[in-house]
């Protein structure tokens, strides 16, 4: 049933711009058709009519014959054909709100053209024209050979001249006599050759062949040897390959580079089919338990008394030790075993750390270090998280790290090594030496323009990480598009952990269906968390930003990939953790003439200027693509358009028959990332390499640390356990759409044993034209499992749908943590196909069945808000296993934020808005592991300290790690969790609805809170819940549009900049409450004592300036702030 020709049918569009062709039309009867976003087949007729838009769905019967779902009451028709369909629909009174009257033709594109194949560079470079066919006219044939013998001859004179310049007197006398005849005689009969289609160059092949004679036979008495080695070692011996393989290695008449490649080869198949064998004869796996990491010895100063000393750690990951030395060949009487080392606390300032011990008597000693940079203390930090992590009694782990690299590889063989990009050695936030020997558990290599077939490509992989990491790591997937491929590895020990694995790719090279432009991509679930990477080469061009953008939405809709069930999600939404990877090909907006300059910004490692004018991050900042995903902070040089065989010289310049090319020097390769809100998700590193140069783009890789969730089995009698509940009440969705219809919601979660659906809502008009939609009742659903260890680390998929076409209108996403205590509202922005689509808030309540979660890995780490106000050097013995400051953490770099964007900040997609406690303190000293201690290898001169980081009071001021009576704060046994259960009658003190009702703390105008009370008077006021802490991000924000300051004229000279992933962060990490022998008898608020945080949902926050209090802003402008941006469906 073709309907391509059709003007009025647009094919796959999307609704909202369905709605944007309309709103333009701007004429009652003007209608349009598009293909179904819900159903396989079926269509959506879109009809203009008092300035909203109509929806009907045209669905096709058993027979394939169409039929609209008009008005009740209006007879249905079927139809064979669209064009049918709509004539009649001309006519009036056939059910719909007005009959059809003004189709809405389609908009053209711009035809593109082909991008050129990148090949390596070919030496000699040949100064001949290209030979024409024996068809050409004599003439043309005439003055074309002509061209040719005096090209050839400037050929000639050429290489002449290099050869009086050039010492041949070491070579043998045969060898100068070939040489000579060549470059004079038979290098002008190879351009014949090549001029007529001969491109074997069969006299150099002759010149190669004689100087190699020796060599030749050489190989032909070797070949045969490593053959019958590879045979022996070979697992799959068959008779036919060896018959083979023995007609290879006597063919003596093949070219030497091949047989040279060749032998090559074998040499590296026999070397790792040995190691194969030998790791298996003594059971060695290569295993997360097995890995072999050396000792390794840290050289640090300690403050005893005042006095500065020497000292060094060694830390033994294999024996799960740390040792203390004065000297670094001293004795090594002095240790602690791993499960007596409680706690690493970084300090923002300083690389120092303090590392926190547990004495034979059960108490606790503060050791304090200070390493030589913050890179040393980070490589120290994962040595011990690792030497953790090994020797875990946990059957399952909940922190697990992944590598994400990307690589345009030019259409080039990769170099013989490329360690240097799994260790993330080069330039920008770098691992240290001393984490070289630390395998990732999970790999994921994207490749653009690769030349290698999967075979080849995979064995070069595993190769390369067996040398780095002693480890035969496993294939989990690879997917290849044309020459975009993506591979995933795995250690052996996680083959069993992950499963649901699927990949798919889409095209989106001219009209959408070559494949050298497009995507491809892998999913699969570790344990009970759901992971998503892409891989993607969109188009290139300077000028093709908006090409790209479409690229980009395209993958979005096409790429099937996850749980088939979520269908109303795209692909942002279907994924704990989704990693987008790949040469996207955005590029500096500046003009051709300011290519020198940008050279000179490069060398001066002046990266910030460049990046305002990335086109990545101003397409960002106008949400037109990669809305809510974040990206690491970029300290390092452009990695595109090198010369090839260096990283000293950027090729930007490029001659073509049209005139010559600009490629400015640009970051076209790029990680960016995706998560669930309130999940684990940390940056460890993000660079690129500067050894591998075979290609004109720099390989790219970032590492991220990652909390997972484990396939859960309750402790407790499923009999004895209360049933548990998760209740959504008092829903608003503003919705940024014209159409006239009725939606509900849908709710989808891994926790519900099927999707559950909402009532009707109520519309309402709104402002800008745009929908207020009222969910009246409350909807409870019932989890498959009560227990809070398991719900907790769940999330709930919303789906704002409308009745007439069961077709999205929006999606987002509520962490069931965040109302991990009591009633909690949310602020979630919806997304549809990559684009907002209005916002949804309302509260959500939890019930959960008695229980106590366990300390996750990733809070063994913390980072110190301040070093003032803790004894040095001595024990601590408060009755409290952890006599240090209780952490303050925050995560998720994806969420963190709140639905508005202003100053540089951008909406991270979610917040929950929650009311500070009666009488809360402040003043907790430490923060999450993610906060800002970035590993810089490379950056500007100016980036050297990390102080801007810290993370401040409201007033401006550090907090210290003291508590209200003057002590230093302590911490619980349980860092996380401790006490947070529901049962415990002192856990927490019950607050005052009065007392909160007429004390919430102002909204800090740099946030932007919901705020029912004005929105919606009649709903609840929102008790004070008690949650979890998490851990910062320490992603940086997207520089602001060019009308923007970059920096508020308020900031001193450092100020506290915001990672990106918290910009306008309004979600408050509650502390558990303080034991009842050390509570304030009253709580007391003068600003003269330091506030503790621990009880109070007002979190001091680094967008805060470091000196000055914050001044309110004008009413005018808070309120727009809190109004979500236009989408431009209004009609004028």
């Amino acid at each position: 049933m073709s309907t391509s020709y059709q003007p009025w049918h647009h094919g796959n569009i999307t609704r909202s711009k369905a709605e944007d062709l309309l709103s333009k039309a701007a004429r009652d009867g003007s209608f349009l058709l598009r293909d179904s976003e819900s159903i396989q087949g079926a269509y959506a007729l879109c009809v203009l009519y008092q300035n909203c838009v109509y929806t009907y769905r045209i669905l096709p019967n058993e027979e394939r014959k169409l039929s609209v779902q008009a008005s009740e009451g209006v007879p249905i028709r079927f139809f064979c054909v669209l064009a049918d369909l709509v004539e009649t629909y001309y006519s009036p009174n056939m059910g719909l709100a007005t009959h059809l009257q003004f189709p809405v033709q389609k908009e053209e594109e711009p035809e593109e053209e082909p991008d050129p194949v990148k090949y390596p560079p070919q030496l000699p470079p040949r100064n001949f024209s290209g030979g024409l066919s024996a068809n050409d006219s004599k003439e043309t044939h005439g003055g074309e050979s002509q061209g040719s013998e005096l090209a050839c001859a400037s050929l000639i004179d050429t290489y002449r001249q290099r050869l009086q310049h050039v010492d041949m007197s070491n070579l043998p006398e045969e060898h100068q006599q070939s040489i000579q005849e060549y470059f004079h005689t038979s290098l002008c009969l190879d351009a014949e050759q090549a001029q007529n289609g001969n491109l074997n160059l069969p006299h150099l092949k002759k010149l190669t062949m004689g100087i190699c004679k020796q060599l030749n036979s050489e190989i032909s008495r070797t070949l045969p040897t490593l053959e019958v080695i590879q045979r022996l070692l070979d697992q799959q011996l068959s008779p036919g390959f060896g018959r083979l393989r023995s007609q290879v290695s006597a063919d003596s008449g093949q070219a030497v580079s091949f047989r040279l490649e060749q032998i090559t080869k074998l040499l590296y198949s026999v070397e790792e089919k040995a190691k194969a064998a030998v790791f298996e004869s003594v059971g060695y796996e290569g295993g997360h338990r097995r890995s072999l990491i050396p000792p390794i010895t840290f050289e640090v100063k300690s403050e005893l008394l005042g006095l500065t000393t020497k000292m060094f750690l060694k830390v033994d990951v294999e024996s799960g030790k740390i040792y203390f030395k004065k000297y670094k060949d001293g004795p090594e009487d002095k240790y602690f075993v791993h499960n007596k080392i409680l706690q690493l606390v970084k300090s923002q300032k300083v690389a120092k750390l303090v590392v926190v011990v547990e004495t034979e008597k059960e108490k606790t000693l503060r050791k304090e270090f200070v390493f030589d940079d913050t890179k040393k203390r980070e490589g120290f930090c994962q040595l011990l998280q690792q030497m953790k992590n090994k020797h875990s009694d946990k059957p399952e782990p909940d922190m697990i790290t992944v590598f994400v690299g990307t690589w345009n590889m030019g259409n080039a063989s990769p170099p013989h090594s490329i360690a240097s990009w799994f260790q993330c050695k080069g330039q920008g936030k770098t691992r240290d030496d001393t984490a070289d020997h630390i395998p990732h558990d999970i790999y994921v290599i994207g490749t653009q323009e690769d030349p290698l077939g999967e075979k080849e490509w995979m064995d070069t992989l595993k190769s390369a990480l067996r040398g780095t990491t002693n480890i035969s790591f496993k294939q989990i997937a690879i997917q290849t598009l044309w020459n975009i491929r993506i591979v995933v590895l795995a250690k052996p020990e996680h083959e069993n952990r992950i499963s649901h694995i699927f990949s798919d790719s889409v095209k989106t090279g001219i009209a959408n269906a070559l494949g050298n432009k497009g995507a491809v991509g892998v999913s699969f679930m570790f344990n009970g968390t759901s992971f998503g990477f892409v891989n993607s080469h969109l188009t290139s061009g300077s000028e093709k930003k908006i090409r790209r953008n479409q690229n980009y939405v395209s993958i979005l809709r096409f790429l099937n990939l996850g749980d088939k069930k979520l269908n109303p999600f795209d692909i942002t939404h279907r994924f704990t953790h989704l990693f987008w990877l790949g040469d996207l090909n955005y590029r500096i907006e500046l003009p051709s003439t300011e290519a020198e300059n940008i050279v000179t910004k490069i060398k001066q490692q002046q990266y910030q200027e460049l990046l305002c004018k990335d086109q990545l991050n101003i397409e960002r900042g106008e949400e037109k693509v990669f809305l809510h995903y974040d990206e690491e902070e970029i300290t390092f040089a452009p990695t595109y358009r090198f010369e090839r065989d260096t990283r000293e010289r950027y090729a930007y310049t490029k001659a073509k028959a049209t005139g010559t090319k600009y490629n400015l020097p640009s970051w076209c390769d790029r990680v960016l990332r995706k998560s669930y809100p309130l999940v684990h998700v940390f940056c460890q590193s993000y660079g690129c390499t500067n050894d591998i140069m075979t290609s004109d783009h720099s390989p790219v890789f970032s590492t991220f640390e990652v909390g997972v969730a484990s396939q859960f089995v309750s402790k407790h009698d499923p009999n004895s356990v209360s049933q548990g509940g998760i209740k959504f009440m008092n829903c608003v969705a503003t919705l940024m759409t014209k159409s006239k219809t009725k939606f509900f919601i849908e709710y989808h979660s891994s926790c519900l044993e099927k999707f559950v659906k909402s009532s009707e809502g109520e519309n309402q008009d709104h402002s800008d034209g745009n929908i207020k939609v009222r969910f009246g009742n409350q909807v409870e659903l019932v989890p498959i499992i009560s227990d809070p260890e398991y719900l907790l680390d769940q999330h709930i998929l919303l789906c704002v749908k409308s009745t007439d076409c069961d077709e999205s209108y929006g999606e987002g996403c509520v962490a069931l943590r965040a109302a991990e205590s009591s009633y909690t509202e949310f602020h979630v922005t919806l997304t549809h196909h990559g684009e907002r689509t209005g916002t949804l808030t309302g509260g959500v309540q939890l019930r959960t069945s008695g229980g106590k979660q366990t300390e996750k890995l990733y809070d063994f780490i913390k980072v110190e808000r301040d070093d003032s106000g803790a004894p040095k050097g001595k024990g601590l013995d408060h009755n409290n296993k952890f006599a240090l400051p209780h952490p303050t953490d925050i995560t998720n770099p994806s969420y963190m934020g709140v639905g508005y964007k202003s100053g540089g900040v951008t909406d991270r997609g979610w917040s929950y808005s929650m009311q500070p406690r009666s009488g809360s303190g402040g003043g907790g000293g430490v923060v999450g592991h993610g906060g800002k201690d970035q590993t810089h290898g490379n950056i500007f001169p100016k980036k050297t300290g990390y102080d801007h980081s810290a993370v401040r009071s409201p007033t401006g001021k550090a907090s210290d790690n003291v508590g209200e009576d003057g002590k230093p704060a302590e911490m619980f046994d349980n860092p996380l969790y401790g006490s947070m259960g529901k049962s415990g009658g002192g856990a927490k003190d019950p607050p005052d609805p009065q007392c909160s009702k007429d004390h919430l703390t102002p909204p800090d105008p740099i946030f932007s809170f919901p705020k029912p009370s004005d929105q919606d008077p009649d709903r609840p006021p929102v008790p004070t819940p008690r949650n979890r802490s998490y851990t910062c991000s320490e992603t940086k924000p997207l520089c602001s549009p060019p009308t923007t300051s970059l920096h508020p004229q308020s900031y001193t000279k450092n100020p506290v900049k915001p990672s990106r992933s918290e910009g306008g962060m309004v979600l408050t990490a509650n502390r558990p409450p303080l034991p009842m022998k050390s509570r304030p008898g009253q709580a007391d608020a003068t600003p003269t004592k330091p506030r503790d945080y621990r009880d109070s949902s007002e979190l001091p926050s680094k967008l805060r300036p470091p000196s000055r209090p914050i001044q309110p802003l004008p009413k005018g402008a808070l309120q727009e702030t809190t109004q979500p941006s236009k989408m431009g469906r209004s009609v004028k």
